[in-house]
């Protein structure tokens, strides 16, 4: 099948080894000899490949009688459509790795995957996690992978310097950039030559606006809600604040990510607001020793008590339906593998983690990046709240564009969320929304 390959790391006996990568797109396991052989479907990314190679090799250790095929697949709507099409025609591996939340929610997964409520590793997730590949009928996945947070990356030499302290309101955070601006450097960094980017404030300020709405999501997308009208204009509202004052560098509408997270590494810039999986890989890649310089914390709301992570969760394993016994038995028994410590040991070695795990027992590795631990009190307390993707599927083509002209003083905040409603407004009647 075009844009698939299929990678087989056989299981054997004394230890894993990586063998020729086998074409083709053959879906779904089969008994091998004395033991099992199965198969799972996942993207191409070369840090997926890597993140389940390791799996797979350390798998062997424990289950030498088994062999495991890799299948890849595009990243993407192409890869979104492949998924769904094997699922339709009952050709889906037997197992697959694929994100939780909204795109989870339109694999119809009650009527095309195994439920896994009953497995012992369940009780062991993270709420969050359970809320994101569950229906009303069941639970249906398990995480592979760390979260990560829409969150102020900020540079603690600076605080340390001037003596700020981390901010739990928005007054509070006004105050640290005024304070850092008069001692002649800039608080806030904005890459803007990267639109993406300039989205954090309003996608980062999620977890306020469910403090101060916990059914905003569930209204929003019945059309209910709005971004034009507080609580969830304050994000829009920040962006034109902080341009407003002066707050920004200079060459905020040329910058780059990579310009952004090199300011913030060697404390040419404050804060930056960003997502933490995106600045842990950078920093380990090109400022290794800046780690220690830079932390993270929550954008902060108007409520000291509301103070808390917008998190992102890892994507997810599922079982299809068409997966039956032998090899249902030796899925089930892949996932509770995949639940122990050993694996989570595995997974942090395969890849640069952006957040905490969302498995009890998974701890952090001692070379986790310190914006990373400095997450994890969060987690440990319960101050996290979902990503607004993760709980509703409507997401505007438009709004990166949006937020660069509120966030460059071209539109004022609300608009911008105004102009934003409407864009939503035309996805809700392409998903088939009654609004």
């Amino acid at each position: 099948m075009r844009g698939t390959k299929t990678r087989r790391w056989l299981v054997g006996a004394t230890a894993a080894t990586a063998a020729i990568a086998l074409a083709g797109c053959s879906a779904g396991g089969s008994s091998g000899g004395d033991g099992s052989e199965l198969s799972i479907y996942i993207d191409s990314d070369p840090s997926s490949v890597a993140l389940w190679e390791g799996l797979v090799e350390a798998y062997a250790e424990v289950n030498p009688d088994v062999t495991i095929d890799v299948e890849t697949h595009p990243s993407g709507s192409e890869g979104d459509n492949l998924i769904k099409t094997r699922l339709s025609t009952g050709d889906m591996n037997d197992m697959f790795w694929y994100n939780p939340g909204s795109l989870f929610q339109a694999l119809n997964p009650d009527q095309t995957l195994v439920p896994l409520d009953d497995e012992e590793w369940v009780d062991s997730l993270d709420d969050n996690y359970k809320t994101v590949v569950s229906t009303d009928n069941g639970l249906y996945g398990f995480p592979i992978g760390a979260s990560a947070a829409g969150a102020m990356i900020y540079n603690k030499d600076i605080y340390a310097e001037l003596g700020l302290e981390v901010p739990t309101t928005w007054d509070e955070f006004m105050a640290n950039n005024e304070a850092i601006k008069d001692a002649g450097k800039v608080p806030v960094v904005q890459t803007f030559a990267d639109t993406w980017t300039s989205q954090l404030f309003v996608l980062g300020d999620f977890y306020n606006v469910s403090a101060a709405d916990a059914d905003w999501a569930e209204e929003y997308t019945a059309g209910n809600r709005s971004y034009a009208e507080e609580p969830a204009l304050a994000g829009f509202e920040h962006l034109q604040e902080i341009y407003e004052a002066g707050y920004l560098n200079e060459d905020f509408a040329s910058s780059t990510y990579d310009d952004g997270v090199r300011m913030i590494a060697q404390g040419e810039g404050a804060h930056y607001p960003m997502l933490t999986g995106n600045v842990a890989q950078a920093l380990g890649a090109n400022y290794p020793d800046a780690d220690a310089s830079v932390g993270v914390f929550p954008i902060p709301s108007d409520d000291a008590e509301a103070n808390g992570l917008t998190v992102w969760m890892p994507n997810g394993v599922y079982i299809p339906k068409t997966t039956e016994g032998a090899q249902l038995e030796a899925s089930k028994e892949f996932l509770e593998w995949l639940a122990t410590p050993e694996a989570c040991a595995v997974q942090a070695e395969a890849i640069t983690l952006g957040g905490p795990f969302v498995v009890d027992g998974c701890e952090l590795p001692a070379d986790a990046a310190t914006l990373v631990a400095d997450m994890q009190p969060y987690f440990d307390s319960g101050d996290t709240g979902l990503a607004l993707e993760f709980l509703s599927p409507i997401k505007g083509p438009a709004l990166e564009q949006l937020t660069v002209e509120v966030g460059s003083g071209i539109r004022p905040a609300v608009d911008g969320a105004a102009l934003y409603d409407q864009d939503v407004e035309k996805q809700a009647q392409q998903l088939g929304l009654d609004w």
